[in-house]
């Protein structure tokens, strides 16, 4: 994997999960480092969020601390408390300022962090600092994950980017719930990053859904350690923007039972915005998802989960693409049903919908529900 230069990780277990799982992770930038962040459009936000965006306007940033098990949302003063008692804590240790480390949290919702646990384990973190614990940190961050989200790219200049994500349940567009930190040796201005990263948000994590819920935390972080000059700027971004896209790709892949990924296609509509919302609405059907799940080409989900979000179209003008096979057209298959039953049993699916509106189109990625993401969110506590 490739390591920008200029970070080290670390990762402890605190109990907060189940024993002996690593809970806690620390980003630290040997660097004086710059940072800007996105975060959830939920109404309701976590305590780190709240401090998120206040700390991520300083103009040097030194670390993100994250911890996974408790949310820290709904907590009140005293999760503020809490929270900024384990920044200053950790700031201390690692003789920085309190106000250049970067807070993010996942997990339960309603429960206070237990610094009881945490607190003791910051001089370990801190003491376990180096480049190649990034897969520790990885592990550390993760719920109900299956397996680490890690991407790298290098550009001809030589200038790194890391990519480090978690996510797999509650996801849906408008910043899709999930914490993703992207980590590049590359010197880029603060000004430059508040461009740059909701450009690149826009065209990844925005256009992935699960299950439609927008969660409490969702938190986006870009921090460059600004030790190499960028020339190319053109090429700096495409391979940030690759970086962001798989990842949104694997939080899909990972989504919580899924066991299909797939990609919805809605061209021909007249603006951007109702292409988002015809595709965000077949996408979040849950009648389609299960279709898919069971491999049945019950298209007519499709035009109910199409017509409910009250954009004007002709529905006899629309047709279907399943993975380029022509599936509907003028209310009728015009492909065997055997075939394209078939074609719904593979992995990575395509889902292309033709209007007749406009010359607009959107894409976004989503899977199938099936019965193992009833189980992992009833008994998620238990």
């Amino acid at each position: 994997m490739i390591i920008p230069e200029g970070f080290l990780f670390s990762a402890v277990s605190c109990e907060i999960k189940k024993k002996g799982k690593l809970d806690l992770g620390l980003i630290f930038c040997e660097t004086e480092g710059t940072s800007w962040g996105v975060f959830t459009k939920n109404t309701v936000k976590a305590v780190p969020v709240i401090l998120g965006k206040k700390l991520v306007k300083e103009p040097v940033t030194k670390g993100i601390l994250v911890n996974s098990g408790v949310a820290n949302a709904c907590t009140g003063e005293e999760g503020l408390r809490r929270a900024q008692k384990l920044l200053s804590e950790t700031s201390r240790l690692l003789k920085i300022s309190e106000k250049s480390l970067l807070p993010a949290s996942t997990g339960l919702i309603g429960e206070q962090l237990p610094l009881d646990k945490m607190l003791p384990k910051i001089s370990e973190l801190v003491a376990n600092l180096s480049r190649e614990n990034y897969i520790l940190f990885s592990q550390a961050i993760m719920t109900t994950d299956t397996f680490p989200k890690i991407v790298s790219r290098t550009t001809q200049e030589g200038i790194k980017i890391l990519g480090i994500a978690k996510g797999a349940g509650m996801i849906a567009p408008n910043m899709a719930t999930m914490l993703a930190f992207i980590l590049t040796d590359g010197e880029v201005p603060k000004s430059q990053l508040k461009k740059l990263l909701p450009k690149l948000v826009d065209q990844s994590f925005n256009t992935i859904t699960i299950d439609g819920d927008t969660s409490t935390n969702d938190t986006v972080y870009m921090l460059s350690s600004n030790i190499k000059v960028i020339k190319n700027w053109k090429e700096f971004e495409n391979k940030c923007r690759e970086v962001v896209k798989e990842l949104a790709y694997l939080i899909v892949k990972d989504g919580e039972g899924a066991s299909k990924v797939i990609k919805i296609i809605v061209k021909g509509v007249t603006t951007k915005k109702d292409a988002q919302k015809l595709a965000q609405a077949i996408a979040n059907s849950l009648l389609v998802k299960t279709a898919f799940y069971g491999e049945d080409p019950n298209w007519g989900r499709i035009f109910a989960a199409m017509g409910k979000t009250g954009i004007v179209f002709n529905p006899e003008e629309v047709e279907i693409y399943l993975n380029g096979i022509p599936w509907i057209k003028n209310f009728k298959s015009v492909t065997e049903e055997n075939i394209i039953k078939e074609e719904m049993k593979k992995y990575e699916l395509e889902l292309l919908i033709k209007l007749k509106l406009g010359k607009i189109s959107y894409e976004l990625l989503t899977c199938d529900l099936t019965e193992e993401y009833v189980k992992l969110n009833a008994y998620y506590r238990s």
